[in-house]
């Protein structure tokens, strides 16, 4: 039996019009990185063409910043612990600005991939300082796991908005506007932001692991790279097996510093609780199978029903609907159920819709079915994801907020990262012949794979999550 939380004395029962206003600016930053994410994917064809990338250059405008997105983020994440959560946050805003409106205005790729790695920079250090200032400023508690799945449904609802979002400015416009959307939405957070949003940081400053910041940084930067080259030469391809090789022994090298040093960047005590580990694992699957998904579905509308760019993002605004619908529950069912439940509930809603994908067929009659399973999926998914955000959040100090988003945020990078060349080796192996019905094959096995992953770690969450005591 569950048991419902309590808010602790002295805290607000209800959000107050300060509280809305830090809420409105947290979630509009976290909104436009998520935009961030697939905003360019429509664009980069007509971006190639307009600055004379080589098309075997092309990948580098979405590798350039996943790699900084996600191998930064647990860096800064400790950094906004140490030095001032708000100080990160705007000035990861400052960049993020400046950045955007320096891609926008490129006329080489070498300006544009330099911009690209300093988006990616700039998020790793908004995403984490921001939701470890949603995370202080709201208690433990309801109220927090409402601004959560504000965050959650948001974030998701970015993915999607951003697809849509990327190729209706691309039509109309010109891609340069992919860039330059940015810069408006950082200076309204800028200028409201610091008379709002109070700084958060420890009374005493503890030191900087810099032996753990290097090797956790270049570890997850040689394994992220290697992911991502395993999307463009495959598995076996020394491209992608030296820096995966790599970035597994300088990971292994990160684990072996932190149980040798004072103050270790990652301390063991927080990883080895199992609401961080397997709530991040819960995590991890639930960004890399529903992101993976959305590809896969991508490729089926434009593969199989042929379906345009523009046409087939259009179609995912219902999955987007989805994910909204399941950030405005989690908070409820969280509060009667508790996280983990709640969790397991959305897990197992994910895997059967997600099941329900291999009854597609290779006429428009199934676009129903697509459309359905898409947005049940997305309701679960969404759960899992509020719930793997409470739950690795929970119970920790306030000065160990920082470290706990960060380490939240750098599993939901590498999921994102992981997700598609994982799904598009399994699809492509899978393939056997030519024509519509081979590729229909193809993903199905993929969908397949895609759902047992789901279950997978929905089971995983069963066995090892305990509901903790609130």
């Amino acid at each position: 039996m569950s048991v419902v939380a309590t808010q602790p004395a002295g805290t607000p029962a209800a959000l107050t019009p300060r509280l809305r206003l830090v809420l409105v600016l947290l979630l509009a930053a976290q909104f436009m990185l998520a935009v961030d994410f697939s905003i360019l994917n429509v664009a980069l064809p007509v971006i190639g063409a307009g600055l004379g990338f080589p098309l075997g250059r092309l990948q580098w405008i979405g590798t350039a910043f996943a790699l900084c997105a996600a191998g930064f983020t647990l860096l800064f994440g400790r950094v906004a612990d140490l030095f001032g959560r708000r100080r990160l946050f705007l000035g990861g805003l400052v960049v993020l600005g400046a950045a955007s409106l320096a891609g926008g205005l490129a006329q080489s790729p070498e300006v544009l991939i330099t911009a690209r790695v300093f988006q990616g920079l700039a998020t790793a250090a908004v995403t984490p300082a921001g939701l470890s200032l949603l995370t202080t400023s709201f208690p433990e508690g309801p109220l927090r796991e409402k601004a959560l799945g504000l965050n959650g449904a948001l974030m998701s609802a970015g993915f999607t908005t951003g697809a849509i979002l990327g190729g209706l400015l691309t039509d109309l416009l010109s891609w340069r506007w992919a860039f330059f959307v940015n810069v408006p939405v950082a200076l309204a957070v800028l200028l409201v932001a610091p008379t709002v949003i109070a700084e958060s940081r420890p009374a005493q400053r503890p030191e900087l692991d810099v032996p753990g910041a290097v090797t956790v940084t270049l570890g997850l930067l040689a394994a992220i790279l290697g992911l991502t080259q395993a999307g463009e030469h495959g598995w076996g391809a020394p491209a992608t097996l030296l820096p995966l090789a790599a970035g597994a022994a300088l990971l292994l090298l990160f684990a072996a510093v932190e149980r040798r040093v004072a103050a270790p960047l990652v301390p063991p005590s927080v990883l080895g609780r199992r609401s961080v580990a397997w709530g991040n694992a819960a995590g991890l699957i639930a960004f890399l199978t529903e992101t993976s998904l959305v590809f896969l579905l991508t490729l089926y509308l434009q593969e199989v029903l042929g379906f345009s760019p523009l046409a087939a993002g259009l179609s995912f605004g219902v999955l987007g609907a989805g994910t909204v619908v399941g950030g405005t529950l989690a908070p409820r069912l969280i509060g009667r159920l508790g996280a983990t439940r709640a969790l397991l509930a959305g897990g197992l809603v994910q895997t059967v819709f997600t099941a329900a994908l291999l009854g597609l067929g290779a006429d428009s009659s199934s676009l129903w079915l697509l459309l359905a399973a898409t947005f049940a999926g997305g309701v679960g998914n969404m759960l899992v994801i509020v719930g793997f955000m409470v739950t690795a959040t929970s119970g920790l100090a306030d000065d160990e907020q920082g470290l706990a988003t960060g380490l939240a945020t750098m599993t939901q990078q590498i999921g994102i990262t992981l997700g598609t060349p994982v799904m598009s080796a399994v699809a492509t192996a899978a393939m056997t012949g030519t024509g519509t019905l081979a590729v229909l094959g193809g993903l199905k096995t993929a969908i397949a794979l895609n759902a047992a992953l789901v279950l997978l770690g929905t089971l995983t969450s069963a066995l090892f999550l305990r509901e903790r005591a609130r």
